[in-house]
C-alpha cells in the first residue's frame, strides 16, 4: 500500500516509518507539509493518492495549548478535518492519534473506549474535536504517557535529572500507562493497514504513578530509586497551567475484542530504550 504519514519527523512518526516495512511510505516533515494549510494538505493527498493516511502531527505541549489556543485548535482539530476531506476525495483510510486527555480523570478504574469523554484542558478539547473531525469511518488511536528514542520525553528528562545530584519529586496522585513508540508504532501500522475503523486505546501495560515511573527509570539505569520522592499535584509550584487527569489509565478493550495482542508491560520497552539512550 501507499501510506502518507503526517508529523513524520516527530517522536512517533520516526518509529512509524520503519514499522510499515515493505509498504510505500511518504513521510513529509513539518517543513515540507504544514497540516494547518488546507490547500497544501488537499493538494498533496490528491497528488500522491495514498491508500492510507496516518496523522501523527499534533501540538502536544499541553501547557502551551492553554495560552496558544488558536494554534492548538488549528493543529489538533482543524488539520484533521483537512486530512479527512482529502482522504474522502481519493478514497483513502484515515488514522489519527489521540490522547488520554480526552477524559477528565475522575473515573474509578480504567477508561474504556465506550466511556464518555470530558476533557478539562485546551489540549484535551482540541484532540477530542480532532477525533470528531476524522469521521466515523476513520481509525482513532488513543495513547498515553508516550516516550521513545526520538524527541523530548519524560524518560529522557528523568535520566537527565538523575545524572545530577539533586533529589527528585514526582507526583503520586496521577496514574496511567506509560507507552513506548517502539511498541505503539507497529500496532499503529497494523491497524492502519487493516483499515480497522473506530476508537482503539493502545498503550503498554502496567499501571503506575509518575512517582513510580520515575523510580522505574532510576532502577533501569542503575540509579538509587530512593532519590525519587512522592508529592501531590497540589504541591507543584508554580501550578501547571493545564489540568492533568488524575486517572489516565486506558483499558485496551477494543484491541482485545478485535483479536489484536496487547502491548508489553512498560518495563520491557523502558529497559530497551534506556539501553539505547545510554
Amino acid at each position: 500500500m501507499k501510506v502518507l504519514i503526517t508529523g513524520a519527523g516527530g517522536q512517533l512518526g520516526r518509529d512509524l516509518v520503519p514499522a510499515l516495512g515493505a509498504h510505500e511510505v511518504l513521510a513529509p516533515g513539518r517543513d515540507a507539509l504544514d497540516v494547518t494549510d488546507r490547500a497544501a494538505v488537499l493538494s498533496l493527498i490528491a497528488e500522491c493518492s495514498p491508500d492510507r493516511v496516518i496523522n501523527c502531527a499534533a501540538m502536544t505541549a499541553v501547557d502551551a495549548c492553554e495560552t496558544e489556543k488558536d494554534r492548538a485548535w488549528a493543529v489538533n482539530s482543524e488539520a484533521v478535518r483537512h486530512l479527512a476531506d482529502g482522504c474522502s476525495e481519493v478514497g483513502a483510510h484515515l488514522v489519527t492519534v489521540s490522547t488520554d486527555y480526552v477524559f477528565d480523570g475522575t473515573k474509578i478504574g480504567p477508561y474504556a473506549e465506550t466511556d464518555h469523554p470530558n476533557p478539562k484542558s485546551v489540549y484535551g478539547r482540541s484532540k477530542l474535536a480532532g477525533e470528531a473531525a476524522a469521521g466515523p469511518s476513520a481509525t482513532v488511536v488513543r495513547t498515553s504517557w508516550l516516550s521513545g528514542l526520538h524527541g523530548p520525553n519524560m524518560v529522557k528528562t528523568i535520566m537527565r535529572l538523575l545524572a545530577g545530584a539533586d533529589l527528585l519529586r514526582f507526583v503520586d496522585d496521577q496514574i496511567g500507562h506509560p507507552t513506548f513508540t517502539a511498541d505503539l508504532a507497529p500496532m499503529l501500522a497494523r491497524l492502519a493497514i487493516d483499515g480497522a475503523p473506530g476508537i482503539f486505546h493502545v498503550t503498554n501495560q502496567g499501571v503506575v504513578s509518575w512517582f513510580g515511573f520515575a523510580r522505574e527509570v532510576a532502577l533501569a539505569i542503575g540509579a538509587d530509586p530512593e532519590r525519587v520522592s512522592p508529592c501531590a499535584t497540589s504541591d507543584l509550584q508554580p501550578p501547571r497551567p493545564a489540568p492533568r487527569p488524575a486517572n489516565s489509565v486506558l483499558d485496551n478493550m477494543a484491541l482485545r475484542e478485535a483479536g489484536y495482542p496487547q502491548l508489553r508491560d512498560f518495563r520491557e520497552p523502558l529497559a530497551e530504550l534506556v539501553a539505547e539512550l545510554a
